[in-house]
């Protein structure tokens, strides 16, 4: 399953399944229904956007965290492999940041 992400200020942003989930859970979207379709009035962008900034802050500090801990262990840091959640959601946050400016809406599953 694909999410696209729809806004009439911003371009479409399409992302796979689990990402586009994992995103839509921060937001506080937990239902099946919610997840396979929904709206983000511009009303809750700050705190959608809020939301999401910290999860990325927290995922950051979690590799910081790790780096510190493998150099006191005298051993070389290994980072998870794939795309950190700050890569995956930059262009969220910018259709989100665009949206609440112009007071418009994101959709998804419509």
């Amino acid at each position: 399953m694909l999410y696209k992400f729809k806004s009439k200020i911003a371009s479409d942003v399409i992302m796979l399944e689990p990402q586009g989930r994992q995103i839509l859970t921060l937001w506080g979207y937990t239902t099946e229904e919610s997840l396979r379709k929904g709206i983000l009035l511009a009303a809750e962008m700050p705190a959608a956007i809020q939301a999401l900034e910290e999860a990325i802050a927290h995922e950051e500090a979690r590799r910081v965290q790790a780096a510190l801990e493998a150099q006191e262990q005298g051993r070389e840091a290994t980072y998870p492999e794939g795309v950190s959640l700050r890569q995956r959601a930059m262009p969220l946050l910018d259709m989100a940041r665009r949206s609440q400016a112009a007071g418009k809406d994101i959709v998804w599953g419509v």
